[in-house]
């Protein structure tokens, strides 16, 4: 499996965030409220991710104290922190496609609580992009086990 690549990650946002912001141009008054619930659950799974991650390459260098990891379980946390890259890339564009275009109607309150709730969803999404980044560059094997063990200390 190849690393992500972050520029493929920013063209996704990009590429979403415009299409959204066409579609909801000519949909925004028959869509409901956006929910707020979305920030609190995606930034847990960011911090279950980088703690994930923290463990993780604490035991692939083996360092006092852990347990050695699984081949597999290293395997699958690296394609789950591809899948939340990816994931994280499309729902953070969709939620800057929103935030764009209640940016112009700030006045009024609906479109201002929802311009907040789009903005915070945003940066929640790009903080899982974050750990998931994190995560993968974790699960990497390194070098010289011995070098690095030896650098941590």
């Amino acid at each position: 499996m190849r690393p992500t690549k972050p520029g493929v990650l920013v063209g996704i946002v990009v590429v979403l965030a415009l299409l959204t912001w066409i579609l909801v141009r000519q949909v925004y008054s028959d869509l409901p409220v956006i929910p707020w619930t979305a920030i609190p659950t995606v930034l847990l799974l960011a911090v279950g991710e980088a703690y994930s991650a923290w463990m993780t390459r604490a035991r692939i260098a083996r360092r006092p104290g852990t347990k050695p990891v699984e081949p597999l379980a290293v395997a699958r946390l690296a394609a789950l922190a591809k899948a939340s890259a990816y994931v994280g890339a499309v729902f953070a564009g969709i939620f800057a496609g929103f935030s764009l275009h209640t940016m112009s109607m700030l006045t009024r309150s609906t479109p201002r609580a929802e311009f907040f709730v789009a903005t915070g969803s945003f940066l929640a999404f790009v903080v899982l992009i974050g750990a998931a980044l994190f995560l993968e560059h974790s699960c990497r094997i390194p070098k010289d086990p011995e070098a690095e063990r030896q650098s941590s200390r």
